[in-house]
């Protein structure tokens, strides 16, 4: 819960409190651990996650254009602006 929420300290200590006054919950002591934990390791466990969910492509590049049509059968089809995206993708890590 607390790496997919990717929970700041405040988030994390009110969490945390919650837990230990759940029944069958975790101590005080525990509490503190993973706390210390989360505060050392968090950027480490956010990047491990993102490259988890990742799909094997990722965006190497992309280009974009907005055209004006200039010519159309119909009058109020000319002037009428269309975004043109192109994105390259490839292999992660290549």
């Amino acid at each position: 819960s607390i790496a997919s929420a990717d929970m700041d300290l405040n988030q994390l200590e009110a969490f945390l409190t919650a837990q230990t006054k759940k029944q069958g919950g975790i101590t005080s002591d525990q509490a503190a651990v993973i706390a210390k934990f989360w505060k050392n390791h968090r950027t480490k466990i956010h990047e491990s996650l993102i490259n988890q969910s990742r799909w094997d492509n990722v965006l190497k590049n992309m280009t974009w254009r907005v055209d004006l049509k200039s010519q159309s059968r119909h009058i109020d089809q000319i002037n009428t602006p269309v975004a043109i995206v192109e994105m390259e993708l490839g292999k992660n890590g290549q």
